[in-house]
């Protein structure tokens, strides 16, 4: 498994698995404790798996935790995504950059997001699931959503978006997040 650190965001990396491939189709380890050791992280601090299943055009995000924020590692297991993570940690040297992604089934590469940064994703195909390995319980108390629109972040969504979440719809713009952050 190959590892490559993201210049655009302070600590995240991306996990590249070498799949072995055949007449069958493939397997290839999508995990390894090891190689996420080897990066100055630990495996054991993640504690919850999820899975969610979008249909293209379909956009999650932007979110992240409040408080000592969360960490993740992402990887679409089937179909494609637009991956972005938006660097919201005042004392990083990445702070507000962004890094956009494409992850898909076919490579089952996975994303390592630090605690503090901004997630959200749009699907490209007719479905793509996408599978989280976050490093904390869920709090909705802690749920932070910013506007995956904002003109400030300017982000380059692919596809026209046929749904968003209440939550999403009605998202404050980044400068909000950041002026409640001060206050």
């Amino acid at each position: 498994m190959k590892t490559t650190k993201v210049p655009a965001i302070n600590g995240a990396y991306l996990f590249e698995p070498t799949p072995y491939a055949d007449e069958r189709g493939f397997f290839c380890r999508t995990f390894d404790a090891d190689v996420v050791r080897s990066v100055g992280l630990d495996p054991d601090s993640f504690i919850q798996d999820s899975v969610s299943r979008s249909a293209r055009g379909v956009l999650r995000g932007l979110h992240l935790r409040s408080g000592a924020g969360e960490a993740k590692l992402v990887r679409c297991s089937y179909g494609r995504i637009f991956d972005v993570v938006v660097d919201l940690r005042t004392d990083s040297p990445t702070y507000l950059g962004r890094a956009y992604f494409e992850l898909s089934g076919e490579t089952q590469v996975t994303l390592y997001i630090p605690a503090g940064c901004a997630h959200g994703f749009q699907a490209l195909t007719e479905t793509a699931d996408t599978s989280y390995r976050i490093d904390r319980p869920h709090d909705p108390a802690e749920d932070v959503t910013i506007a995956f629109d904002d003109p400030e972040l300017a982000i380059p969504w692919p596809l026209p978006v046929t749904l968003l979440s209440q939550r999403d719809r009605e998202a404050p713009s980044l400068a909000e997040i950041l002026k409640r952050r001060e206050n």
